[in-house]
């Protein structure tokens, strides 16, 4: 090891700090070990990844250095091994090649330094300080993630924003009642979680939770999945079975894209609302129930009334409370809570050595209009961990789509600016283009199409018959 006579007493070790040592050369690893400990740290010596692994399981160390580029057992990444057994150690890789790739594959993995040899003392001394530096502010930022989100929290929602508080509030007030609930909100924005903790606030937090997508299952087996069947009600019916209204009996239903039940089963759902009573497929009587009914769309269901697709007695019935759940382009604010919480979120699922986000991807992702709300954020987020080369997430690691040029977003919103103030139409113009892209793509395979859109297949064919296109017309 070079030595030189630059190292001064602030690169001393504080507190007699523990430093683990992996080297196969015992060379290489006695003078690593004269250099940290004439500057009053202590250190230990282990010659592979197994006997560290083991070590570490037993003695907590500040800073582990190691001259390993892969495990031979693996092919794991040494420093990803030795994150998955101690998030809170400083990592140091040294190498003898100075292959930049070899380097970023190091940090991506979860080392904080690398070096080449021959290293010279005032480098190995000042390497171990920025280490330790860097997961210093990583450990404070993690705590104050976590402070943060555990003050703008409410049943595993993430947000500080005046609608999404004033909406916790009144979740607070409705909870206790068996009153039925009406989330309206836009794909993505969140309606399902409303839905539970309006459901894990309550009395019934201990009864089942059962949520349906209305406009998922075919229409011919939709009411059976809702109500049951008795066994020979249809040929299928080889058994008798629940309905998730049975089910979710003592606790609580969401009927997701309530604005897709079909007009037969909307009258059956409003004899359950006003009866509190459910009569199987093939059953000649009723069954009591007690179950709290959550309905949710996306969907404008007033409009759904006056056009006559929607009942109007069964909108009064299922609208008691109304909840409108705003987009997330509303709610900007939110938005560097949300990445927090999917950084380490993902830190847990993933095993990602991603600890944060620079200034101008945060920038970013605030201007960005987000038009699959949250679900796109949380996706957004995990694209950037894994392909950022870094510890944060960059903005060159988010999708071009979300950091377009100033000019070229200028020219998106200068579409909007004309004479025409209808949101209606502009919503429809929007829609059709949206249509036309998905079907292109998908070659006019519709089902494929609406999955790209985020919506029901139902949804889907009303909108080409509103809109009048045809899917050879829109795929072209």
């Amino acid at each position: 090891m070079k030595t030189t006579a630059q190292s001064s007493g602030a690169l001393q070790a504080q507190n007699g700090e523990s430093i683990l040592i992996i080297e196969s050369s015992a060379k290489d690893a006695k003078a690593l070990k004269v250099t940290l400990e004439s500057a009053g740290y202590n250190s230990e010596v282990v010659n592979n990844l197994e006997q560290a692994l083991e070590t570490l399981a037993q003695q907590d160390f500040e800073t582990v250095i190691y001259t390993l580029s892969d495990s031979p057992d693996t092919g794991e990444h040494p420093a990803k091994l030795i994150r998955e057994h101690t998030q809170r150690v400083n990592l140091i890789q040294v190498s003898c090649a100075s292959e930049p790739e070899e380097a970023i594959q190091a940090i991506k993995s979860g080392a904080d330094e690398f070096l080449e040899k021959p290293i010279a003392e005032i480098d190995l001394l000042l390497s171990v300080q920025k280490a330790k530096e860097r997961n210093r502010l990583r450990n404070d930022n993690e705590l104050l993630r976590s402070q943060v989100a555990k003050r703008y929290s409410f049943s595993r929602i993430i947000a500080k924003s005046p609608q999404m508080l004033e909406i916790f509030e009144t979740i607070k007030k409705v909870s206790e009642y068996r009153t039925t609930v009406m989330l309206y909100g836009d794909s993505g924005t969140g309606k399902e979680l409303i839905a539970k903790a309006i459901h894990h606030n309550s009395n019934r937090k201990n009864k089942r939770f059962v949520a349906i997508n209305c406009g998922a299952i075919p229409e011919n087996l939709l009411e059976s999945e809702l109500f049951g069947h008795k066994r020979g009600a249809f040929t299928d019916a080889t058994r008798d079975k629940k309905g998730l209204f049975e089910e979710a009996e003592g606790g609580t239903i969401l009927l997701d894209e309530i604005g897709e039940l079909p007009v037969h089963l909307q009258v059956k759902l409003l004899r359950v609302l006003q009866e509190q009573e459910i009569r199987p497929v093939g059953e000649a009587k009723s069954t009591p129930i007690d179950v709290r009914v959550i309905a949710a769309t996306l969907r404008d269901l007033e409009a759904d009334v006056l056009e006559g697709r929607f009942r109007d007695d069964l909108y009064y019935r299922l609208n008691v409370i109304s909840l409108r759940i705003p987009p997330l382009r509303e709610r900007k604010e939110d938005i560097p809570l949300l990445v927090n919480f999917f950084i380490k979120r993902n830190q847990e699922k993933l095993g990602l050595p991603v600890y944060g986000i620079n200034k101008d991807a945060t920038a970013a992702l605030i201007d960005h209009e987000w038009p699959g709300n949250i679900r796109e954020l949380e996706n957004c987020i995990e694209r950037a961990m894994i392909l950022t080369e870094s510890d944060e997430i960059t903005l060159e690691s988010l999708p071009k789509t979300v950091h377009l040029a100033d000019a070229q977003k200028n020219e998106a919103r200068q579409m909007l600016l004309d004479d025409e103030l209808s949101i209606k139409q502009h919503t429809r113009a929007i829609e059709e283009v949206l249509i036309k892209k998905a079907l292109g793509k998908t070659k006019g395979n519709r089902t494929h199409a609406a999955k790209l859109l985020e919506i029901s297949h139902r949804t889907l064919l009303y909108k080409l018959k509103q809109y009048k296109l045809t899917e050879e017309g829109a795929a072209k």
